[in-house]
């Protein structure tokens, strides 16, 4: 299909969730607003509408973005992955599960977010990325080795994403549940339900 342009709008693909969408947006529409609006894919929340929530954060080409600040039209042939992708009622991503066994939420808002945000932290930390709070020690052996998550690490890298409702100690608790299955770094194409990749 030749992608069709207007002055306003463009038609592009869009891989999100391993299924290719093909749509016509608006020039100044987001990725948060076509995958809610045009796809259906509610999961991801429009909270602040200025980066600064976490409430809409999905995985782009396997690193965390929030969606509100992303113009679809820049996007095109891009893979994304939305809370939807990670997990599904029968078989719950490990970190969906740990929150639910933790009670990780209350009014539930934010909990995508977190819940992908959580799922892209865990594959940086396993890909060794530092954050502010890695330890002076830790960077200067800088061996690549994944980083290691104790709960001041957790915080840091999960600064991005608030919560109305102050559930963070039990956000922590949840990732901290899971930080065993990190590694192995993301693959948007093939997804793995086992492991906290997307």
């Amino acid at each position: 299909m030749i992608p069709q342009r207007t002055a306003t709008s463009s038609t592009l693909t869009l891989h999100v969730n391993d299924t290719a969408h093909t749509v016509t947006v608006d020039h100044r529409a987001t990725l948060l607003d076509v995958l809610r609006e045009q796809l259906d894919l509610t999961g991801s929340k429009k909270g602040c509408d200025h980066g600064q929530c976490g409430a809409c954060t999905v995985l782009l080409e396997g690193r965390r973005a929030n969606s509100c600040l992303l113009l679809a039209v820049a996007h095109d042939g891009a893979h994304l992955t939305t809370v939807e992708g990670l997990g599904d009622e029968e078989r719950p991503h490990p970190l969906q599960q740990a929150f639910h066994e933790r009670d990780a939420f209350q009014c539930g808002y934010c909990t995508p977010g977190q819940i992908v945000s959580g799922v892209g932290m865990l594959c940086e930390a396993a890909e060794g990325h530092p954050s502010h709070a890695t330890r002076r020690e830790e960077l200067q052996r800088a061996t690549g080795a994944p980083a290691e998550l104790d709960r001041d690490e957790i915080r840091e890298r999960m600064s991005g994403n608030l919560c109305r409702c102050g559930a963070y100690p039990h956000i922590v608790e949840a990732i901290e549940d899971v930080r065993e299955y990190a590694g192995g770094g993301t693959d948007h194409a093939s997804r793995r339900t086992e492991g906290v990749t997307a």
